[in-house]
């Protein structure tokens, strides 16, 4: 197949943003750009879906690869897929469809600048999902900065722009490490493509500081405790459509980072610093759920559950089984429907009640029982309930973990009960109880386009609850021949390396 599709992908919202650009600021045409950055979102989802339709499941080669020459004799332009990464290019097309949607209702300020960086954004996740070499991610993976942060400090709270740099230092700062970590690679290996490093392997004397500079970007952006203090800001300052972006997709290219290179380039160093992840993963998974227990803020409370989900992500990456990878996978993925869906529940009662406070409200099932059921929905995605797609990451990352360690699952599932009360409790504040706000007895259920968007989420979290094959099927090859190479380049066991 000669037709570039995946640089169409990335490129496509893109130029709709460069047009957008050039609309003249009036109200028809404002309505315009809305339409044509919907149409746009939305073409970029159905081929992401047809990718997905071709896309050959039986071999372990990246696929659809395009590989041209950007700076001679350094840098190309290698962008590819395998049963890993396509699965984060739907989502990412998904939300961002979703998310342009929902800005119908909850942006006016400067709306044309919103949907372009929601569009920009959008070509630079994919973009990071898509690279095949090491410069190219880079530039992709920290590019995404640049909307984000406009995002928050333009469109946020009060606070926008303390949490915007907030947000934006932290990143950046365990970047750097990163880029340095990429020119040393270079030097050593004399190429930055991803492929030609999973075939030569790098040399293991290198191998422990480059992970730690790798690991300093994605630990950032996961966010992995104890650096995780600038997500809940982020989140209650960002405007719904940006904690969703954020949540959904920004906080999956950490992970995504994690299984990419971590195991793929550095195993012997990823299997030394298996406990240092476990001991990370765990403090998350158990610290952060206490803390959302405490919270009063609806945001701030789904904030903290993020942390504490992708602890069990980083837990499933580094069991280093074919059931833990698979787990986080589809965790983050499942994370990624649950957290968006959550985050624009609470940005529907905002818009209607202007607060964020759990203690403000009670009783909205009598006056809202549409959106009291689909809240339930992703509430029991969020705890884990058996058939939601919560579950089945979560069983399967504790099913590796009991694989490792005994006792490392024993603990982490501590943590599915912890998030059971945090997630119970604030439904049962928010939903249940007597009206105590008089407030709440004016305010009406969901607007068609509210109802529309909280469907196409709910549906493919029962739907992958119980049928989960069609993700397990995409990813499975991929998986196991990802861990071949880990495998292969790692020439004495585990437990030698826990003596070291």
């Amino acid at each position: 197949m000669n037709f570039p599709i995946l640089s169409s992908l990335i490129l496509l919202p893109s130029i709709g943003a460069f047009f957008i650009f050039f609309v003249k600021s009036s109200n028809k045409i404002y309505q315009a750009s809305k339409y044509l950055a919907l149409f746009i979102a939305l073409a970029n989802f159905l081929i992401s879906i047809y990718l997905w339709l071709i896309f050959d499941n039986s071999t372990s080669e990246f696929q659809f690869v395009e590989n041209k020459i950007w700076i001679k004799n350094f840098i190309n332009y290698k962008v590819g897929v395998d049963g890993i990464s396509i699965l984060f290019i739907i989502l990412t097309t998904f939300i961002a469809t979703l998310c342009i949607i929902a800005v119908n209702s909850s942006i006016s300020y400067r709306l044309k600048d919103f949907l372009i960086a929601i569009l920009l954004m959008e070509s630079l996740m994919i973009g990071v999902f898509c690279s095949l070499d090491l410069v190219i991610f880079y530039l992709f993976f920290e590019g995404g900065l640049i909307p984000m942060f406009l995002i928050i400090g333009i469109w946020g709270g009060e606070r926008r722009v303390y949490s915007a740099f907030k947000f934006f230092l932290y990143t950046l700062l365990g970047s750097v490490l990163m880029l340095i970590a990429i020119i040393s690679i270079y030097w050593i290996s004399g190429t930055t493509d991803i492929e030609k490093l999973y075939a030569i392997g790098i040399e293991t004397k290198y191998q422990n500081l480059l992970w730690l500079a790798f690991f300093s970007s994605f630990a950032v952006k996961t966010p992995m405790w104890p650096v995780h203090t600038w997500l809940p800001d982020a989140h209650v300052e960002a405007p719904t459509a940006g904690s969703v972006l954020l949540a959904a997709i920004l906080l999956k290219m950490a992970g995504y980072g994690f299984i990419r290179f971590s195991l793929g380039l550095f195993p012997f160093a990823s299997q030394y610093f298996v406990p240092l992840i476990y001991v990370l993963s765990l403090v998350a998974i158990i610290y952060t759920s206490l803390v959302a227990l405490m919270q009063q803020d609806m945001k701030k409370l789904i904030a903290y559950s993020s942390v504490a989900h992708m602890g069990f992500v980083t837990l499933g990456i580094f069991t280093m089984t074919q059931q833990g990878v698979e787990g986080s996978i589809f965790q983050m993925i499942s994370h990624g429907l649950i957290s968006s869906a959550l985050f624009l529940c609470v940005g529907v009662v905002y818009e209607r009640m202007h607060t964020r406070i759990i203690n403000e409200y009670g009783g909205l099932v009598s006056v809202m029982p549409k959106y009291s059921i689909l809240f339930m929905v992703f509430t029991l995605g969020a705890i884990g309930l058996p058939g939601t797609s919560g579950f089945i990451g979560e069983f399967l990352i504790l099913l590796g973990a009991f694989k490792k360690n005994f006792l490392v699952a024993i603990i982490a599932s501590l943590g599915v009960i912890l998030g059971a009360a945090y997630m119970l409790w604030m439904y049962k504040r928010i939903v249940f109880g007597k009206i105590i706000n008089e407030n709440i007895k004016k305010i009406p259920d969901l607007k068609k386009s509210e109802l529309l968007i909280l469907i196409c989420l709910a549906f493919p979290v029962l739907f992958f609850g119980f049928y989960p094959e069609p993700l397990v099927n995409t990813m499975e090859i991929s998986i196991e021949n990802l861990l071949e190479i880990y495998n292969s380049n790692t020439v004495f066991d585990q437990t030698k390396i826990y003596n070291d």
